[in-house]
């Protein structure tokens, strides 16, 4: 068999990459944005998962559309649980913000800001650990605040890798249509994978 020139394959992954990027987009707001953001983003991390676990030749757009109508229900259940959360926060940085002063203000604000922070970072495991986990609905939450609170150097790794993209997204407001839902899902998910991994050889060793 002929082999492939290597352009050809790098250029067949970006497209790859850019289609799933535009899926993201276009099923979030299928969704209204609200209900659409979290199974898409599913959709997104099952994609990315999969070519990680070398399904190369899965059909970028059948996948992306199986996974998001399989999902939409449950995702947005626990969805939901994260918004609220997310609001709740922010309802009290705001009384904070613009009732209190002084140390205690200052101190409150810095708490609930860092709160925000584990919740935002929470809800990134949650996608790479839906997509790779069959769990209960309790269990998909508990778990993703879990690794966020006890899994510092992924957490850091993902913080790192994150902060460049945003950078790169950043200094070049054009890359936003192509990579700025895929690569950030694919940064996440080779991360987790790797300590997805770790966790289970270490949970099957024998006492």
């Amino acid at each position: 068999m002929k082999k492939v020139p290597w352009m050809i394959v790098v250029c067949e992954w970006i497209w790859k990459g850019i289609l799933a990027n535009w899926y993201w987009f276009a099923f979030t707001i299928l969704g209204l944005g609200v209900f659409g953001f979290f199974p898409a983003s599913i959709a997104l991390f099952s994609v990315v998962r999969k070519w990680m676990r070398n399904h190369t030749d899965v059909p970028v757009f059948q996948e992306f559309k199986r996974v998001y109508f399989k999902e939409w229900k449950r995702s947005n259940k626990i969805g939901f649980v994260f918004y609220g959360i997310a609001l709740f926060l922010y309802v009290d940085i705001q009384i904070v913000d613009q009732l209190m002063t002084g140390f205690l203000a200052s101190f409150l604000f810095i708490f609930l800001c860092i709160l925000l922070f584990i919740l935002l970072l929470a809800v990134g495991y949650f996608f790479a650990i839906y997509a790779h986990y069959e769990l209960s609905n309790k269990a998909y939450i508990k778990q993703s605040f879990l690794f966020a609170l006890t899994s510092l150097p992924t957490s850091l790794l993902i913080i790192m890798g994150l902060s460049l993209i945003g950078y790169m997204i950043n200094e070049n407001p054009g890359l936003i249509p192509f990579i700025s839902a895929v690569v950030p899902a694919f940064w996440m998910m080779r991360v987790c994978l790797s300590r997805f991994t770790a966790f289970e050889k270490r949970t099957q060793q024998p006492e």
